[in-house]
């Protein structure tokens, strides 16, 4: 098992909005960690509604929305780790013992948000493009659950791992490509993250078009110039994400 030496501060849980929650600590069902120490610029969001295994209801997903937003403006947040509080789960899918109160109209509302979450989040929303029609229509019709191996070999998951005594292998290998994403340039990070985005729902001619106006965006920055001086002197670079 990789075991990674870190300083951890304590959950900060967000206080939870519109109706009861079920969560363990603090009634709220989002938490949030910012890890310190040589892991210092990773934040973990604890997702903890254990009676309902994490299914995505009314106030688990505003008080995602708004843990979102939050560490949006957080320059010190470089990379955010989604981790489940609860034994055995990540996440159930859609809280539907919720959506059967709700009327048509709440339904429409709670799908949209839940869908600008999904974007924000960068999920398998772009199921067709990922797997090709022709398999994304399989898997749709017919509501086929999928292994981690499964989901790997199909490409919807970059990585599957073997679980591990403790249970929590997949954090672990997550954890580890956080620590590879950690040292990057934020600003050359985040929008390569929009350029692969945008990129990917137009045709080639303009992805490369915006590929140029975010590379653009990128030229004035002081990261780019120690990039090129770290290269020059023969030394690990320091970014500032300015």
């Amino acid at each position: 098992m990789l075991r990674v030496l870190c300083l951890l501060r304590p959950w900060r849980p967000l206080r939870a909005r519109g109706c009861a929650s079920d969560g363990a600590a603090g009634g709220s069902e989002i938490q949030v960690r910012a890890l310190a120490g040589p892991d210092q610029g990773i934040t973990e969001i604890l997702m903890n509604r254990p009676r309902a295994r994490n299914a995505l209801g009314n106030v688990f997903v505003s008080e995602l929305l708004e843990t979102l937003a939050q560490l949006r403006e957080d320059r010190q947040v470089r990379v955010l780790l989604f981790r489940s509080g609860v034994k055995g789960v990540f996440c159930a899918g859609a809280d539907l013992k919720e959506r059967e109160q709700m009327s048509e109209a709440e339904v429409g509302v709670f799908v949209q948000r839940l869908r600008g979450l999904m974007n924000d989040i960068g999920g398998t929303q772009r199921l067709p493009r990922c797997l090709g029609v022709a398999l994304a229509k399989e898997l749709i019709f017919t509501g086929r659950r999928l292994s981690g191996t499964e989901a790997h070999a199909l490409g919807l998951v970059n990585h599957a791992v073997a679980q591990n005594e403790e249970g929590d292998a997949a954090y672990h290998r997550a954890r580890a490509l956080a620590q590879e994403i950690l040292p990057q340039a934020p600003i050359a990070v985040r929008l390569g993250k929009v350029a692969i985005d945008r990129g990917m729902e137009v045709d080639i001619a303009s992805g490369m078009a915006i590929e140029g106006m975010c590379y653009a965006q990128n030229i004035p920055t002081r990261d780019r110039l120690e990039g090129m001086a770290a290269f020059r002197e023969k030394r690990p670079p320091t970014f500032v994400g300015e």
